[in-house]
């Protein structure tokens, strides 16, 4: 029996995850001693706060090591449907509607295997993150992937979204702050886009994990905010990973109409029971103490915006480069097509010839683009760009 015919037709077709293969090779690299500049990895390169390291620890001290319910501690599920109310706008969540998953990653996938299947089709925005189309193929449904470039500001217009509109669709995901250009809609824009999607009777999945992660004043909005109709049709994801630098921890959150958080509920109790009994009270900690969390963010944030404008300028400054002002998020999305080389091929070349780790855009659903994370030190930033700017001379 060959190795593919033991496989089933979804595991078979799945792509692994781009990003995570970069960052496992530059830390391979690393292991053995090179000095490698890594730019592809989502995640903060700073430590969790204190105060939420110590109410998990607590937590382990007092005997919170058991099962818990499958949709999340009912009082962090409580905290957060406070959280939807007062800063998004969900005016009538409830916590019965707040389920706390095993990461922001699984929160999306429980999103699309709760409301598509085989025959429905999903609108998927490109440059999407990588996760998105496989997702959707291992619900056996089928993305339809429409694109805006770097001359559209990375954001799909209405019109565009209801040109991609058959009978069959059933969701369009929406990701704003975006990963992985950086995009953040603006209201007016949200607004025409639940207004199209009410019209066409569609359900969005809003994947807001970087909303506290914005720059130059912009303003993140909740499609779900708009109204009691917009609520009903919307499935906001999100997690605790990126605000608080708790990637490790895996802890995703999902906010959807009571019929499908009660199937998302359902889907959890039969695959991953429920996220880490313990990580859910340093997240209920994160809550609970919102001067501490505003403190820890502001800190992040004044680093992150740093690098965002040193890194920005200093890809600019490289000849047959042009790089888009991300606005939230902690990436950029430089478009690198002048120089004739497959996005996978220059990345390669690029981290074989001067050990410098980026993610080709094709992953992305963008060829010639490449995604680099300012989610790193300066000092990588500085020897990345002089490494990138040698390297784009040289070919």
């Amino acid at each position: 029996m060959s190795d593919k015919s033991l496989l089933s037709a979804i595991a078979a077709n799945i792509a692994p995850s781009p990003t995570l293969a970069v960052d496992s090779k530059a830390k391979e690299l690393k292991a053995k001693g090179e000095d490698v500049c890594g730019f592809g990895a989502g995640e903060p390169d700073f430590d969790t706060p204190e105060f939420i390291k110590e109410a998990c620890i607590q937590a382990l001290h007092d005997g919170h090591t058991k099962y818990a319910p499958a949709p999340g501690i009912m009082p962090l599920r409580e905290a957060l449907a406070e959280k939807y109310r007062l800063e998004n706008g969900l005016t009538d969540v409830q916590p019965s509607q707040v389920i706390v998953s095993p990461g922001g990653k699984y929160s999306c996938y429980l999103a699309i295997l709760a409301v598509t299947g085989p025959g429905d089709e999903v609108i998927v925005p490109a440059p999407y993150w990588v996760s998105y189309p496989e997702m959707v193929k291992m619900a056996g449904a089928k993305p339809v992937t429409i694109f805006a470039g770097q001359e559209d500001d990375f954001k799909v217009s209405p019109e565009q979204i209801e040109a991609a509109i058959t009978d069959k669709t059933k969701l369009l995901i929406l990701n704003s702050p975006s990963n992985p250009t950086g995009a953040v809609y603006k209201p007016e824009e949200i607004e025409k886009i639940v207004e199209l999607a009410l019209k066409r009777d569609l359900l969005i999945m809003s994947d807001e994990i970087y909303e506290y992660l914005l720059y130059d004043g912009v303003e993140h909005v909740s499609p779900a905010s708009f109204s009691k109709e917009a609520a009903d049709h919307v499935i906001t994801v999100s997690g605790f990973s990126k605000t608080f630098s708790m990637t490790g921890w895996r802890l995703g959150t999902l906010v959807a109409p009571s019929p499908i958080a009660k199937a998302v509920a359902s889907i959890q109790s039969q695959t991953s029971s429920n996220a880490t009994t313990f990580a859910q009270y340093g997240a209920l900690a994160a809550m609970q103490q919102p001067e501490k969390s505003s403190e820890a963010i502001h800190e992040m944030l004044g680093h992150f915006d740093r690098r965002r404008m040193k890194l920005l300028g200093g890809l600019n400054s490289i000849e047959g480069i042009t790089c888009a002002r991300a606005q939230g998020a902690f990436y950029l999305f430089p478009n690198m097509s002048s120089f004739g080389l497959d996005g996978n091929e220059f990345a390669k070349q690029l981290l074989e010839d001067q050990k410098v780790a980026v993610v080709p855009g094709e992953g992305f659903g963008a060829p010639g683009y490449m995604r680099l994370s300012y989610a790193t030190s300066d000092e990588v930033i500085e020897k990345g760009l002089s490494r990138l700017e040698d390297f784009c001379k040289s070919i």
